[in-house]
């Protein structure tokens, strides 16, 4: 397995078909994992992701028994990932197709442990900001 994508799940149904859809269409195709930690969401967050992962099989939930934070779910998804390289996506983002082909072929270009793709903000309103620091 080349990549595991941990993605937390936290009370985010409204925002987790357009971030798990952006996921799945990546150019990586399949050679990566989708791990998906539900933290004792209340709303329809882990029925969105089983449906998923029935769907893709890819995507893999766990979940948490009780909430136990962002930086705990994260943790456990580590604790599960079989990928060479990591990567992190928090539920209310999406990325574009190639966005984890690219980072990981310049890691393993450069022989490099880590790379970094550029943060880009999207307001309501449809005006984006790029992160200045990358």
């Amino acid at each position: 397995m080349k990549l595991s994508i941990i993605v937390p799940c936290y009370n985010v149904a409204p925002y987790l078909e357009r971030g798990l859809r952006s996921l799945s269409n990546q150019t990586l195709r399949d050679d990566f994992e989708i791990i998906c930690i539900d933290d004792a969401s209340t709303d329809d967050t882990l029925a969105i992701l089983n449906m998923w992962a029935q769907r893709d099989l890819r995507v893999r939930v766990l979940k948490n028994k009780k909430n136990k934070g962002v930086a705990a779910s994260r943790n456990r998804g580590l604790d599960m990932a079989t990928g060479e390289y990591i990567g992190f996506m928090d539920p209310d983002d999406y990325v574009d197709s190639d966005f984890f082909e690219r980072l990981v072929n310049t890691a393993d270009a450069q022989k490099s442990q880590a790379a970094c793709g550029q943060l880009c903000v999207i307001e309501v309103t449809g005006k984006k900001h790029k992160d200045p620091y990358r």
